[in-house]
Order: C-alpha cells, then structure tokens, then sequence
C-alpha cells in the first residue's frame, strides 16, 4: 500500500465518530478534576463536546459534586457561555457553587415540562458550554432517538451535554457516546463506564477529597 493510502486511512481512523472497538480515536477532551476519572476515560477526560449519561439510582447522590471540577472550568471559559441547568429536582444553591469556584452570574436555570426539547435547544444555540437535565426513568421510553438528537445539537452548538437518568433506563440502548453509572459511597461514587469508546472496564470508585480542584 502506498505510503500516501497509509497516511488518509490513519487520518480517517482519528476521526472521533470513527468506533474502534477499545482503541481511541483522538478527540478534544476536558479533565474532569479527578485524576481517576481522568485515567478512566478515553481520551483522558469528558469529550470536549456531545452527550454524556450519568445514571444513578435517585437524585443527589453525588452527580453533581462528581461535575463541579468541570462546571467551574466551563463557567470561567472566554468568551463566556452559559451553563444550563434544565429542571433541575432541587434548587442550585449559589453558595455552594461559589465554594466550588463556579461562576454564578453565568448560570442558567430552566423550568421546563419537556426537558429534552429545552436541553436540545440550550445546547443547539452556542450560547450554553454546557447543560445538564435530569430525566426520570417514567420519561425515558423512546430515550435513544430523543439522544441522537441531542448529540447532534451538542456537536452543532459545540457544548457538552450532561444527562440525568436514574438506574432503570440502562435497560434501554442509548447513542450516548459516554454512558456511566453512578453509586454513592461514603464520601465518594463508585462508577462504571457502561458505554464509551474505550477506556476502564472494570468499576472503581472516586473520592470527593481526590479532586485536584
């Protein structure tokens, strides 16, 4: 094969939408904050645009400590975007946020009946880094051409897309690029990669006090 074929295909082959099994092709990624997370993914981090799932058995068991190395980073970014929080179960809470470094005059809260379509449209319009949305399972039925959608909007709005289901929507397939189930532990989550292109297999867990931010 000609030195030139051997250059496109490698070229082709880094393409983030190209699947290769356990092996990475190399897209722009964030650091999550936590060394282990970091190690975890692939690519070293959350991708720098897309739809990632976290699934939990009930809200508030750490999902959002688990992002707020990374809410803060996105809400100090130049230019500056918004973070969209879309119906949110429980109040955003400015102290805490600002302990966190998170930069509360950027924050975006959105009190939707249909959260997909305003999490669609967040993440479609450029003007958000990122949005987050928490799904009950009672909603998830049709969730994977619902996500497809999503992940479009991410990609054409260049914004990363955090959404909250709880355990019982596993059992449904999803287009999610990264899919991770979350479970409390004491001061901590234990978490599993049920979906990504590559990256650790097997469970482990993170403590809060990990975080390098």
């Amino acid at each position: 094969m000609p030195a030139s074929s051997d250059t496109a295909l490698h070229e082709l082959l880094q393409h983030p939408a190209i699947w290769r099994g356990r092996s990475t092709a190399r897209c722009a990624t964030l650091s999550t904050g936590f060394p282990r997370l970091d190690e975890a993914l692939p690519g070293g981090g959350w991708p720098r645009t897309g739809c990632i799932e976290l699934l939990t058995p009930r809200w508030g068991v750490g999902e959002l400590r688990l992002l707020m190395p990374t809410l803060a980073q996105l809400s100090q970014l130049v230019p500056t975007r918004w973070l969209a929080w879309i119906a949110p179960p429980f109040e955003p809470y400015a102290p805490a946020l600002l302990e966190q470094g998170v930069a509360i005059e950027r924050q975006l809260v959105v009190r939707a009946s249909k959260p997909l379509w305003a999490m669609e449209q967040a993440l479609g319009s450029g003007a958000c880094a990122a949005a987050l949305a928490w799904l009950p399972s009672e909603r998830s039925r049709g969730l994977a051409r619902r996500l497809r959608r999503l992940q479009l909007a991410a990609e054409r709005g260049q914004g990363l897309g955090f959404l909250f289901c709880e355990h019982a929507s596993a059992r449904e397939s999803s287009p999610a690029a990264l899919r991770l189930w979350v479970e409390p532990i004491e001061q901590g989550v234990r978490l599993r990669l049920l979906k990504s292109r590559g990256g650790l297999r097997s469970p482990f867990e993170l403590r809060w006090t990990d975080a390098t931010q």
